[in-house]
């Protein structure tokens, strides 16, 4: 159900989700599912599934510049261009860097995708669950607070997603990495097992995996039902699944959500605030600026998830004041906002390989080969703080030989399409510690054209910390590959600011005490117990896995406790 033209001053929902991506997709689907009468607000356009992804099945020469960016296309975006999924093809889901402004204290590069099913559409999909290593790491290594939650409280989420979800992978049976509820898995290449080996027989406490990913690699029953259908290996998800093949908001929990009867989607809406009612002590609903007529709107509904993705979460509820909370919806600590932190990819690699010339694979597969975190697990033994992944996928590279010269038939076939030597590229996602200088504020002088306020980003390294966290990566990856056999290897630092991971994490954190956090175990604000807040903003700390799995079993957890509190009068 959509709202069109001009809506009711006084719209009443059972709920109100903010957001249409990852998590709050996740949660529409769960509220509706309860029964639960949900409006999901989206700042975006509308994005309908298949539909609406005008170059998935667009051949390269197809496309007016055969998929490369144009002068004008990088000019008018020098934050968005530096993403790794932006391209030709896949500009459409990207947000206009000039269009949207904001305030870079500190370089940040912040990657958005305003429209229905928000980044879900452009996200990398890898999925792995936290552990007991993460929930537990702040409490034990001293920094931010400690999670309200361990790993026994989200487990069971945890599966409930991932058959929803789909997620492909093998049962490893790594402590600091548990196994879940997957579909076959993809499978190493040649080298990339060879380098498997290579580090199994060298190194007692690493192990090499294939990545757990949001591909259907067999579709099950439920899969069937959402109308999706096998991963076709093509890697070029960025531009929208027809297939269906990898999970998305657009492709899974919205249509499962509309198949209740129990949802409304309202699209071109930003979110200004949410409305406090003073004398209930509670959230009341959300104001709106339709983006196209520029008209104030209310909804209304007794509970309210904020899903808008890290950094909007912390701007609607900062912009959401009051006589009660005049810094900002909850905010009685003053510490929305702060402790915000992000995934350290800085540094990278790689090498090239003699052998294997007889060998090579088939498709696009869209993952890598993996090396949970292997630093500073069950104690501090290194110079920095925390730990990182290891991310690294061996290829073989083409058009070897000179074609400089004109000719044709043939031999000049066998030429270009003769595979030449193996190379590897190898990667780190490291866990930066949250500071609390690490903030985000809103102007006080610089407005949008919706007349909200500017966001104000002031988040950057702890250089001490992540600089010994790259150098030991650098050393450890140039070793591996060492004992592999590698060639010519070579490793580099990419000086990026923080915000090219798109994990940002932080800023309204879950907690024990109200005194040092915003949301308690459940993701209720401390001090308005009928919001709740279950994408990236809630977490304390940023672990180094990804984290889109663990914002959608939060998301799960959370919507049950609201519909059980709700059951009881409470919300």
């Amino acid at each position: 159900m959509y709202l069109n033209g001009i809506a009711s001053k006084k719209i009443t929902y059972d709920a109100i989700v903010i957001g249409s991506g990852i998590s709050g997709g996740y949660a529409a689907k769960e509220l509706c599912e309860a029964g639960l009468k949900t409006l999901v607000l989206e700042r975006g356009r509308d994005v309908k599934h298949i539909q609406d992804y005008p170059t998935a099945m667009t051949d390269p020469w197809d496309l007016p510049h055969h998929g490369k960016l144009t002068e004008e296309m990088v000019s008018e975006n020098p934050i968005a261009d530096r993403c790794y999924a932006f391209d030709e093809a896949t500009q459409h889901f990207f947000v206009k860097d000039k269009e949207h402004p904001y305030i870079q204290e500190k370089p940040f590069d912040w990657i958005r995708g305003y429209q229905v099913g928000g980044k879900s559409l452009l996200w990398a999909r890898q999925t792995q669950r936290w552990s007991d290593y993460e929930f537990e790491g702040p409490a034990r290594d001293g920094f931010a607070v400690d999670w309200p939650i361990r790993y026994k409280d989200i487990a069971p989420w945890y599966s409930k997603v991932e058959k929803f979800v789909g997620i492909s992978g093998n049962k490893d049976g790594i402590k600091s990495l548990p196994d879940g509820e997957f579909l076959p898995a993809w499978e190493l290449n040649c080298l990339e097992k060879h380098i498997q080996k290579s580090v199994k027989e060298n190194y007692a406490n690493r192990q090499v995996i294939i990545g757990r990913c949001a591909h259907l690699t067999k579709p099950n029953p439920i899969h069937l039902a959402q109308g999706r259908g096998q991963c076709q290996a093509r890697h070029l998800c960025y531009r929208g699944c027809p297939f269906g093949g990898y999970f998305s908001s657009n492709s899974s929990t919205l249509p499962w959500a509309a198949k209740t009867g129990n949802l409304t989607l309202r699209p071109y809406s930003v979110v200004h605030s949410i409305i406090y009612d003073e004398q209930k002590g509670k959230a009341k609903g959300v104001r709106v600026v339709d983006s196209q007529s520029k008209e104030i709107l209310e909804f209304y509904a007794k509970i309210i998830f904020v899903n808008a993705a890290t950094l909007n979460t912390n701007l609607i509820l900062l912009n959401s004041t009051s006589n009660r909370f005049p810094n900002g919806l909850g905010n009685d600590n003053e510490l929305m906002g702060k402790y915000v932190a992000f995934h350290n990819y800085r540094g990278s690699g790689g090498a090239t390989f003699d052998g294997f010339e007889d060998q090579y694979y088939l498709g696009r597969r869209p993952t890598s080969a993996f090396m949970p975190s292997f630093r500073n697990l069950e104690k501090q033994e290194m110079d920095f703080q925390r730990g990182y992944m290891v991310a690294f996928s061996a290829s073989r590279a083409g058009w070897q030989q000179d074609i400089s010269q004109p000719t044709f038939g043939e031999d000049y076939k066998a030429k270009v399409t003769k595979a030449g030597q193996w190379g590897v590229f190898i990667m780190m996602q490291g866990e930066t510690v949250p500071q609390k200088e690490n903030h985000l504020r809103l102007s006080t002088e610089k407005k949008d054209e919706w007349g909200i306020p500017q966001l104000i980003t002031s988040i950057g390294y702890d250089t001490e910390n992540d600089e010994r966290m790259i150098k030991d990566f650098h050393e450890q990856a140039t070793e591996m590959l060492e004992k592999a056999g590698c060639k010519n290897i070579y490793m580099s630092d990419s000086k990026q600011a923080p915000g090219l991971d798109i994990h940002e994490m932080g800023g309204v954190r879950m907690g024990k005490d109200p005194k040092t956090s915003l949301l308690n175990k459940f993701n209720q604000l401390h001090a308005c117990k009928n919001v709740f807040v279950t994408d990236g903003a809630c977490m304390p700390s940023v672990g180094n896995q990804n984290p889109s799995l663990t914002f959608m079993a939060l998301t799960a957890r959370a919507v049950n406790h609201a519909v059980e509190e709700r059951k009881k009068g409470m919300l």
